[in-house]
């Protein structure tokens, strides 16, 4: 009996255990790194996939190439995990984080050869985008439109750029047409023909309410005895819609924007009074609209006020591009919301764009809300690498080694660098006094001062890039133990069919 094994786990599932486990939790990592190691600096190469849809995506943005992939393995999972992490915290260093914790992990490995304990080794902005050709118009259009939404309550800085910053892709044209606009664009066209398409200083109402006749919450039904009664219940239906209608009439707005719908009447009322109505709009729009002209959305018409009515834009108008309608809310006084007009030959290159400018734009949020820099182009990197090396020599015992290791490791972002653009000593430079930005022209492949060249990167990044890619490869290090349970194909019970194989 003694000599029995005991089956605690069910028969189909599988697992692993010990240091197979962390080698193939580095192998995975490493695999996940060397996928993007080639989209990192400013000859980075672009990949093409294929999403689940059948559609194209054409990008060098590490979190977004990584989004698209299918993985099986675990550990390969928490290293896409991470890319997006570090894509919301600050929006920038998806490819280098990914790159560092291949890294760490990869050096790692050799300690893990050498019978060493995990918890040893535990314990001790780059123009790069493919929208680099138009640098200086990205980067103009990212700092107005962050400019824009910068908001200072109370001595503190509020720069939302999710909600009040909208980036509009309408193909056609070129990328120098791309602007941020003083105001937002909504992608809507006038509910009547007749009514103003362009209005100079329009007074302005938002409402989330319907311009309709309201419909009971639950079903009712009527039943109607005499034929006037009929009559009588077509006309109230006409006075509710004319009463609601005199109500955003009585404080003269040139414009209504609702988030619901307008019926006929409705818009024959408001036509009459020279209004020009705008329906359907989503709910985010209407709240970039209200900060842009500084209105108040109002959910009753009853309720309308002098001080809901938005006075702070220049202009309103209606244009066709392409064969699409836009309403533009323009040439507002002081707009904390705007909207990003994009231009482009096609919807690919559009979405690039678009992906790099979100990028630019989290660098210029991180700069006004933290603004501290770093050399960029591996300085940073290889002085960080110089300065542990030194430390590792200070110590005598075996944990000067996981120090090299991570000094090693850092070496990987001006190695990656050097390799994508095909040129080659750049730790000699920083074993130097006075050489703490020299780093490697990412275009030339040469080494240069950064201070000079103007390459800086956000600390916020680089503080998070680092954070990220240590803590990810001290997780992948302490796991030894995988256990993952498949369901069987055809409908196989749980204990399996007699003489499939057991692991």
């Amino acid at each position: 009996m003694m000599g029995q094994p005991v089956l605690v786990l069910s028969q189909n599932i599988k697992r692993e255990s010990g240091r197979k486990v962390q080698i193939g939790n580095i192998t995975a990592a490493k695999t996940i790194a060397d996928i993007i190691r080639t989209c990192l600096g400013p000859r980075a190469m672009m990949k093409m996939l294929l999403d689940p849809m059948g559609g194209i995506v054409m990008t060098n943005d590490g979190n977004a190439i990584l989004r698209e992939i299918q993985v099986q393995h675990p550990a390969a999972k928490s290293m896409i995990e991470i890319s997006r992490t570090q894509d919301e915290e600050v929006g920038d260093g998806t490819t280098s984080v990914i790159i560092l914790a291949g890294e760490m992990l990869s050096v790692a490995e050799q300690f893990l050869e050498q019978q060493m304990h995990p918890t040893v080794i535990i314990n001790s902005a780059i123009n790069t985008k493919a929208l680099s050709r138009w640098s200086t118009l990205a980067c103009n259009i990212a700092l107005d439109a962050v400019r824009t939404v910068e908001l200072e309550e109370n001595g503190r800085k509020e720069i939302d750029i999710k909600k009040y910053a909208k980036v509009e892709k309408v193909p056609g044209g070129i990328i120098e047409d791309s602007c941020v606009l003083k105001g937002v664009m909504v992608n809507k066209d006038v509910t009547h023909p007749r009514m103003r398409r362009l209005i100079k200083n329009p007074r302005i109402v938002l409402l989330d309410c319907s311009l309709e006749y309201k419909k009971g919450e639950s079903q009712t039904d009527i039943e109607i005895a005499r034929e006037e009664d009929f009559a009588r219940i077509l006309q109230m239906e006409e006075e509710y819609i004319q009463q609601i209608c005199e109500e955003i009439i009585r404080l003269k707005p040139d414009l209504v924007f609702t988030e619901k719908g307008i019926s006929d009447l409705a818009q024959h009322y408001l036509m009459k009074a020279n209004i020009t109505a705008i329906r359907r709009i989503r709910k985010t729009d209407n709240n970039r609209i209200a900060r842009a002209c500084g209105a108040r959305i109002a959910s009753r018409t009853d309720e309308l006020s002098e001080e809901d009515v938005g006075t702070g834009a220049g202009l309103f108008e209606v244009k066709k591009i392409g064969d699409e309608y836009f309403t533009f809310v323009t040439e507002c006084k002081d707009p904390k919301a705007c909207t990003i007009l994009l231009r482009g030959a096609s919807k690919e290159i559009l979405a690039e764009v678009e992906r790099n400018l979100q990028d630019a734009m989290q660098v210029c949020r991180n700069v006004l809300l933290d603004p501290s820099l770093l050399p960029g182009g591996g300085a940073v990197e290889m002085e960080v690498s110089h300065r542990l090396t030194e430390r590792s020599r200070a110590m005598t015992s075996v944990e000067q080694w996981p120090y090299r290791a991570v000094a090693q490791a850092l070496e990987v972002v001006p190695r990656t660098l050097i390799q994508n653009c095909g040129a080659s000593a750049i730790r000699a430079k920083h074993t130097q006094e006075g050489n703490v930005s020299w780093g490697v022209n990412g275009e030339t492949g040469t080494l240069a001062e950064m201070e000079e060249l103007g390459i800086w990167e956000p600390l916020a990044v680089k503080a998070q890039t680092y954070k990220t890619a240590v803590e990810t490869a001290i997780l992948l290090l302490r796991i030894d133990d995988i256990v993952s349970g498949h369901k069987k194909k055809g409908g196989d019970q749980a204990g399996g069919a007699p003489g499939e194989d057991k692991e």
